[in-house]
């Protein structure tokens, strides 16, 4: 399983080449960035130096944010799909194969009618990266005050997730599984074990602050080895499946993380190497 970046823990970077020097500098084999991003690499080493240089790097594009406002109206929907077409392209040509979303557990709407809403947006994304070769990945978000920030409940677990899945029926949709919210959810290791590889399409790790599960705040995250959350058993049960994809950090803050962006990516190397090493996976 890759060891991977995003930006949250880290901080900014002075823009991907910097990012992703310091991802190669400390070990890790993949970053995760936007599509934008990636459409300047290309403007400003040409294609083949962009994958030159990725390859002397020895770093992938582990995935891609979806751009699209598929959570509100017709019209801002429709008026991404041209940024995600741009989006997508950037990231086939670049070896990318990922591009994820994140549902929030409540809504304002009606739930029923935004769930057919969602349900066809995300059906004509996934068709959109289907022809680039690009999977999307859906992350179900589990932390109990996120279930009641809006007026109507959502889907926030496991299981709903792969449901709906089904409903967009699209093969190339899949989770985007994050320890966090499997943890929040209060999941197990069996849970992990009924899955498929074929059925995750990236995955976040992270950590949570010894409290009750029911009071944990999604933007109040720790550094994999530092909280609760059984990393190791996490790491284990995606190695028995045959998950071989990229292990993303993604430590959202209630404030920016203090420290240069180097030493939180150091930091970070030394926590993968903590829960890798637990796992029997170093």
């Amino acid at each position: 399983m890759i060891k991977g970046l995003t930006e949250a823990g880290i901080g900014r970077t002075g823009g991907l080449e910097h990012f992703i020097e310091l991802a190669a500098k400390y070990g890790f084999g993949a970053v995760d960035t936007g599509g934008g991003a990636l459409e300047a690499l290309i403007a400003g080493r040409g294609l083949e130096g962009a994958r030159d240089y990725l390859r002397e790097k020895g770093v992938r594009i582990g995935a891609i944010g979806l751009p699209v406002q598929w959570r509100t109206t017709e019209e801002e929907f429709r008026n991404g799909l041209a940024r995600l077409a741009k989006d997508a392209a950037a990231a086939a040509a670049l070896g990318c194969t990922a591009c994820n979303t994140y549902v929030l557990p409540s809504t304002d709407h009606n739930a029923a009618h935004f769930m057919a809403l969602a349900t066809r947006r995300l059906r004509t994304c996934a068709q959109i990266l289907a022809a680039y070769g690009i999977r999307l990945g859906l992350e179900f978000v589990g932390p109990h005050h996120l279930r009641t920030q809006w007026k109507n409940p959502f889907i926030w677990d496991l299981k709903s997730t792969l449901d709906w899945i089904d409903a967009i029926n699209e093969r190339n949709v899949g989770l985007l599984f994050d320890a966090f919210h499997w943890y929040t959810n209060e999941l197990a290791i069996d849970d992990i074990l009924r899955l498929t590889p074929e059925q995750i399409v990236h995955v976040h790790i992270n950590d949570a602050r010894p409290v009750p599960v029911s009071e944990v705040r999604d933007n109040d995250r720790l550094y994999p080895g530092e909280g609760v959350i059984d990393l190791a058993g996490f790491l284990r049960a995606l190695n028995q499946i045959g998950y071989k994809g990229v292990i993303a950090q993604e430590i959202l803050t209630t404030k920016p993380p203090e420290g240069e962006p180097e030493a939180l990516v150091k930091k970070s190397a030394d926590a993968y190497r903590k829960v890798y090493a637990a796992a029997g996976l170093e």
